[in-house]
């Protein structure tokens, strides 16, 4: 008898600490992730949920939502979220601008489910040319394959206004972009994104107003 009261009160005290810590941990996580993010940007909100909640202690969570006004990134920093994601099944990020160097993009998403990651943002031609001055336009022709084509309008000094399709592919898991040129297209190949958490897997676009919308899917590993 004795035996089976001891038992009882194991089982019900660790019941009652599992009760307390999905109660409190989810909100001790979350806040942690919002520490983190501010120091990138604008906060609305986080939330973190995992079952049973003890593996928080570990770092580890079920489902994370973030939604973020804006959020300026850095290429240690984005490596360091990479990393971190891999602890997270299921991941749903927004921001409604992402800033990566020069180039800003708008109501930017991430969505993780398992090791398949896919972003979706919108790019304005008026962001591309105050990234890069000579662009006086940028529009996606073709998207097939997971290969994106796009033609590009840039304006040259003495040579004037040039217009010159190119091609956004997925080569060895990294994003590299070179002009659709016969021979010398592969001369002036120029990779866009490359990160040893991520494979790239495949790009896409669409055009949409003042712009167009990029999708990219990949493998986290």
């Amino acid at each position: 008898m004795r035996w089976a009261l001891a038992t009882a009160a194991i089982v019900i005290v660790v019941l009652l600490l599992e009760l307390v810590a999905q109660l409190v941990l989810p909100g001790i996580a979350a806040d942690n992730v919002r520490d983190q993010l501010q120091k990138s940007g604008r906060v609305e909100n986080v939330q973190v949920d995992a079952f049973p909640a003890l593996k928080l202690i570990f770092h580890k969570a079920d489902t994370v939502t973030v939604k973020m006004a804006s959020y300026t990134s850095s290429t240690s920093r984005l490596t360091n979220l990479l990393e971190e994601s891999n602890d997270v099944g299921t991941l749903h990020a927004s921001a409604g601008t992402f800033t990566d160097g020069l180039l800003t993009l708008h109501d930017a998403t991430l969505t993780k489910h398992g090791d398949t990651l896919t972003g979706t943002a919108q790019v304005d031609e008026k962001d591309l040319t105050h990234a890069i001055p000579l662009i006086k336009s940028v529009t996606p022709i073709a998207s097939t394959g997971g290969t994106l084509t796009l033609r590009g309008t840039a304006e040259l000094p003495i040579v004037g206004d040039i217009t010159v399709p190119f091609v956004v592919e997925v080569q060895n898991g990294a994003l590299i972009a070179a002009p659709d040129i016969p021979v010398v297209g592969g001369l002036a190949t120029l990779q866009l994104f490359k990160n040893a958490h991520l494979t790239i897997t495949r790009v896409s676009a669409k055009k949409s107003a003042g712009g167009f919308t990029v999708s990219a899917t990949g493998t986290l590993h």
